[in-house]
């Protein structure tokens, strides 16, 4: 029988309701079996080619990420989601229910966008790869190719998808950091701010020791608070979104170079990547509060 140690207690809890915005930082969230409830439940879609926007894809939408998207009021578990509120970064505001919402988002992108609450079957995306040696193990420097994500990445490894056809998550449902990892980043390089936001993650973790200690973690399971549990499954490959300036946070390449360098791992069949944080399904559901206990099994 494994053991159980209590590890640390929820710092952060974060929901982006628009994929690519920034989010909301919640007191509570409420974790479902596909996440944290609302999470990543909008996203632009170009109606031209089928794509989903991506922040990934820095040379098509340089300022996505510095945009912000709010819930106008708690999405409820079994409802329909509700409207969301978008900041652009010229401070105009605007809603999902809003006319002419479309037209107003195509104009400030250049591009032709639509708002959409669920993925194309193909869910694909331009990603662009740095140029930074041993970020991508297809060895893809300066340029962008076409990535599959959600269950159409599954679909063409030929794997059960732990997010459903329609979701606009990347590859899991959860995604979990602790702050022993950023404390390590900042002891390798003080000059470079390792802030939680650059890696977008649901949950962040206030824990003791410094390094990074979900390497350990894969095929465990955490507990947070009274009921919600989550299996942790692959530790979290890193791109060119930890790097990119938002809110006061300054672009900064040195942030994947770091990781490159000091926690390049392996990752199944697939290559070796540039980790921090992990990956996780939920194996039961409950609401969960800043502040909660962590329990490791």
């Amino acid at each position: 029988m494994g053991t159980s140690e209590i590890v640390g207690s929820v710092a952060e809890l974060w929901r982006f309701p628009v994929k690519s915005m920034g989010g909301e930082l919640l007191q509570d969230a409420d974790i479902t079996e596909r996440g944290v409830l609302g999470d990543r439940a909008y996203a632009l879609v170009e109606p031209d080619t089928g794509k989903v926007v991506s922040a990934k894809s820095v040379r098509l939408y340089p300022e996505l990420l510095k945009c912000k998207a709010s819930f106008v009021e708690p999405p409820r578990d079994g409802g329909s989601m509700p409207p969301v509120r978008m900041t652009l970064p010229d401070g105009t505001t605007l809603r999902s229910d809003s006319s002419g919402l479309d037209r107003a988002l195509s104009a400030c992108f250049k591009r032709n966008v639509a708002l959409r609450q669920s993925a194309p079957e193909d869910f694909t995306i331009d990603q662009y790869h740095p140029d930074v040696a041993g970020a991508d193990p297809g060895g893809n420097k300066d340029t962008v190719v076409q990535q599959k994500l959600g269950s159409a990445l599954f679909a063409a490894i030929g794997m059960d998808s732990p997010v459903p056809v329609g979701s606009f998550l990347d590859v899991f449902p959860m995604s979990v950091m602790t702050s022993s990892t950023l404390a390590r980043l900042t002891e390798l390089r003080p000059r470079t701010r390792f802030d939680s936001r650059r890696f977008r993650m649901n949950v962040v973790l206030k824990t003791q020791p410094v390094g990074f200690i979900e390497n350990d973690w894969v095929g465990r399971a955490i507990g947070l608070g009274d009921a919600a549990r989550l299996n942790l499954s692959l530790l979290d490959p890193r791109c060119v979104m930890t790097t990119l300036a938002q809110d006061d946070v300054p672009q900064d390449i040195e942030v994947l170079k770091t990781l490159v360098q000091h926690n390049r791992m392996q990752l199944g069949d697939l290559g070796k990547f540039p980790c921090a944080g992990i990956y996780a399904v939920v194996a039961a559901p409950g609401r969960v509060r800043s502040g909660d206990r962590v329990v490791l099994n």
